[in-house]
């Protein structure tokens, strides 16, 4: 079904039962860099992937899975439609001159290598520029999730969030550190659970001044 501004609405059974009541709209844009979810493709792609380890996608208990896969990597990848740029273009006067952080974003992403989730939690924080615009707390967190929610790797998903904040705020400095415990490291390879890999993107004053990034991670580490 066509919503407005291009979107296309669609059900998602969140209980896996296709129950018509157990829904809730997922709004995917229509065209994002002629990108658009193949939901036929991907049901057909579990389905063959399932009759490749040897099991029947046919009987009682996998009879719907390459529906509800399907319906989950359309909501893990979600970040894959979204502009990240109309996520910050809504900003504030408020003639603010220091740091700006907000700790411990929960963050679920998936490794691009084994299409495994990685989780754990981003630090964002961003001196505002000369204007002193800011932009909603909320919008950071925004920004996390909508790169976390694509095939990533984690040194990448820090890169791009610290970026998309100088492209759109223009502040003096940015900062963002990811901690994260990969699956793909835990549950498999090397299994060693519970090593985290932690991440950091400096830009502006936060790479060429000492003080200023050691005040931040400090403020990140309390």
């Amino acid at each position: 079904m066509n919503g407005e501004h291009g979107e296309m609405t669609t059900s998602i059974d969140r209980n896996g039962d296709g129950g018509a009541h157990a829904v809730d709209a997922l709004h995917v844009p229509a065209a994002a860099g002629d990108r658009l979810f193949d939901q036929a493709r991907a049901e057909a792609a579990v389905r063959e992937l399932l009759i490749a380890v040897g099991e029947d996608p046919d009987r009682a208990g996998l009879k719907r899975t390459p529906t509800r896969v399907a319906n989950a990597y359309r909501e893990m990848f979600a970040g894959l439609y979204t502009d990240p740029d109309e996520v910050l273009a809504t900003v504030f006067d408020e003639d603010h001159e220091e740091l700006v952080l907000v700790k411990d974003i929960p963050m679920y992403s998936t490794c691009e290598h084994h299409l495994v989730s990685f989780h754990g939690v981003a630090h964002v924080g961003y001196i505002p520029g000369e204007t002193g615009q800011v932009t909603g707390l909320s919008k950071l967190a925004r920004v996390v999730d909508l790169y976390a929610k694509r095939p990533q790797v984690q040194e990448r998903l820090t890169s791009q969030i610290a970026d998309a904040l100088v492209r759109k705020l223009d502040p003096r400095g940015v900062i963002v550190v990811i901690e994260a415990e990969h699956l793909c490291m835990a549950m498999r390879g090397i299994r060693k659970p519970g090593a985290r890999t932690t991440t950091s993107a400096v830009r502006g004053l936060f790479k060429t001044s000492a003080v200023s990034r050691g005040e931040a991670l400090d403020l990140i580490t309390r």
